[in-house]
């Protein structure tokens, strides 16, 4: 849920990218766990020089946290159930409140302040379809403050991803 814990990204010191930090960035976004060895000949360094540009990227923020991505569709008993939420009211304790209850809900996935008609785009992982609709009046029917909420359960994964460009547009 990133866009919930805004970072001042701005004021943290990033550090200046050039090829090898574009290229050892998308392999760590590939696959995390290849070894500095592994890395460094990928991307001509050292093991010992791909190991400080990893900590730069940690200390700067550039990499958030590192995990185990689990694919939905290898497991059994998951659904993946978008939400579309309309707000009665933009007020900042409103936005507040329903962001604290989604980023205290483990089921929620993501969740995404978006331009629109619709004020927030949620991704939530269920068991199965009676779990969704409990989850659903959990998190949004019951608040006064949410003018609509409209659930999308998802029928296939086309496209898991998240990957972020590091290279400017156009490259």
């Amino acid at each position: 849920i990133l866009p919930l814990r805004r970072k001042n990204i701005a004021s943290m010191a990033r550090p200046p990218l050039d090829e090898i930090d574009h290229e050892l960035l998308a392999l760590l976004q590939e696959d995390a766990s290849r070894t500095l060895l592994d890395l460094g000949r990928a991307v001509r360094l050292s093991p010992s020089a791909v190991q400080r540009r990893i900590r730069r990227y940690l200390a700067s923020g550039l990499i958030a946290r590192r995990a185990a991505v689990l694919d939905p569709r290898a497991l059994d008993e998951v659904l993946l159930a978008l939400v579309l939420v309309e707000l009665k009211s933009g007020a900042a304790e409103v936005q507040a409140a329903l962001r604290r209850r989604l980023l205290d809900a483990a089921e929620v996935q993501q969740c995404y302040d978006v331009a629109g008609r619709w004020d927030y785009v949620v991704v939530l992982t269920a068991r199965d379809m009676p779990h969704c609709r409990e989850l659903v009046a959990r998190l949004f029917d019951d608040d006064p403050d949410i003018e609509r909420c409209e659930t999308l359960p998802v029928f296939d994964a086309v496209k898991l991803g998240l990957a972020v460009p590091t290279h400017p547009s156009g490259r």
